[in-house]
């Protein structure tokens, strides 16, 4: 496993290597900084680099290899499930959307897919108030997503907002900053 260590203007040394030594005792094999919201792609190269070398070794020591936490013939829903479970949610709900889309998912073939939650960075559950490690929560499942390109279906949660990748004009193109007002446009 390796742990992006994001860097911010406003991060102290000491809080840096705090985050970095928590990580590596929790079992991370490498801790790296990661400064792309800044650099670009040039301030996540030693995170690309340090994950190319995780995977290499991981891919030569049979016992370490990659596993789901569910076999990939299972039904979507229980996919879901396993993966709310491992993050100590009671149960998932689904808005009616996430119904049809979920269906629709399996009537185009896409049911062996795997999952991808997208949910609030601040905490396990899908309410970014629930600080700490929560238990016995219910993911809130809005909205289904097949990503049939990159193979797997995103599960969208809780309140968090997509930035849509890869169309065919990025919208990087629409954020700028106005120096005139001091303010960046274009983000939402």
């Amino acid at each position: 496993m390796v742990v992006a260590v994001n860097k911010f203007f406003t991060d102290t040394p000491a809080e840096i290597d705090m985050v970095r030594q928590a990580a590596m005792s929790a079992g991370a094999d490498a801790a790296v900084m990661a400064n792309h919201w800044a650099q670009g792609g040039k301030g996540a190269a030693d995170l690309a680099e340090e994950v190319v070398r995780v995977c290499n070794e991981q891919r030569a020591d049979p016992s370490a290899q990659f596993k789901f936490l569910y076999p990939l013939n299972q039904p979507i829903k229980d996919k879901i499930a396993a993966v709310a479970a491992s993050y100590g949610a009671a149960g998932v709900e689904y808005t009616p959307e996430a119904e049809v889309q979920i269906k629709a998912a399996e009537v185009a073939g896409f049911a062996d897919l795997p999952v991808c939650m997208a949910k609030t960075q601040f905490s396990l559950s899908t309410d970014p108030a629930a600080k700490g490690v929560p238990t016995g929560f219910t993911i809130k499942v809005r909205e289904v997503r097949a990503s049939v390109g990159a193979g797997f279906l995103v599960c969208i949660c809780g309140n968090i907002m997509m930035v849509p990748g890869l169309p065919t004009r990025p919208g990087f193109y629409d954020v700028d900053l106005d120096l005139e007002n001091d303010r960046i446009v274009g983000l939402f």
